[in-house]
């Protein structure tokens, strides 16, 4: 693969994992707290057309950042490798984060939104911002690997 290609692989990677990192970091700075401001019916609610509609975009940044950096990490060499492909390992962590721990709790909350939650309902919500908060830490430290890989004076492409 000729340095260009390389170049653009990072500048994808860089992209991909920064719009990840960047909606959950929105999520959690934002959403989160406002979610725990408002009643319980109007969190349910809200949370369960706001998981409708992130499905895919938040899946396809998640995937459009394992796949680049990993891809990154099959074609450079040396410590460039292992940046990247610690990189491509914490975004599939956010995604494994995501699929295991976020999405069955939200289906529950899908569920709340039309009948009511449960007594237990504090705990399993805070499960949630559990994970939410893992998830937004491992896109984080994802990015951040690029970010070094891209401004090393090693250029990595």
């Amino acid at each position: 693969m000729n340095r260009l290609h390389v170049r653009l692989l990072l500048g994808l990677a860089l992209l991909s994992t920064g719009a990840l990192a960047g909606a959950f970091g929105y999520g959690a700075a934002n959403l989160v707290p406002t979610f725990d401001a408002v009643p319980l019916e109007m969190r349910l609610s809200f949370h369960s057309r706001l998981m409708r509609m992130n499905g895919i975009t938040m899946q396809g940044a998640m995937a459009a950042s394992a796949l680049s950096a990993l891809a990154l990490a099959a074609v450079t060499p040396g410590s460039s490798r292992w940046l990247a492909g610690g990189a491509g390992l914490l975004a599939v962590t956010s995604f494994l984060i995501t699929r295991l721990g976020n999405v069955p709790i939200n289906g529950r909350i899908k569920e709340w939104a039309v009948t009511s939650a449960p007594a237990d309902h504090a705990e399993i919500l805070a499960r949630w911002e559990a994970f939410n908060q893992a998830r937004t830490a491992a896109a984080f430290a994802a990015f951040a690997l690029l970010i070094l890989l891209a401004v090393r004076r090693d250029d990595p492409a």
